[in-house]
């Protein structure tokens, strides 16, 4: 019984790290979602591991994914869970290469309502 609580208090603490409601990570960028808008529309990072600290300041749920400016296509590992109105996320990239980028909230007409942005990785 004890190492079902002992499990269960780590998974909670677990939890706390890096989703909703966490705060800023050092070095991570931070990006305001609202009705229909993000805050920076565009973002400059390093390649590699690039954290993002999502805040959602509007009355709709929003995320955030990325895709290759060239061809398209998703970035493979590059999309946000769904951030509630008034939480925050953490959002990790794990190895995002150089290049030209967007981002964008992938819910239901909220691209086709502007809420999108470019993205450079050098």
């Amino acid at each position: 019984m004890r190492t079902v609580a002992v499990a269960l208090a780590a998974v909670a603490l677990l939890a706390a790290c890096g989703g909703t409601g966490s705060a800023q990570p050092a070095g991570s960028i931070k990006v305001t979602m609202t009705e229909y808008h993000f805050e920076p529309a565009t973002i400059n990072a390093t390649s590699g591991k690039v954290v993002f600290f999502l805040v959602n300041a509007g009355s709709a749920s929003h995320d955030m994914v990325i895709k290759d400016k060239s061809t398209g296509a998703r970035v493979p590992g590059a999309a946000s869970e769904l951030v509630s109105a008034g939480d925050t996320f953490v959002f990790t990239v794990s190895n995002l290469p150089a290049g030209s980028y967007t981002f964008f909230c992938d819910q239901p007409g909220h691209e086709a309502a502007g809420m999108s942005g470019a993205l450079t990785v050098t």
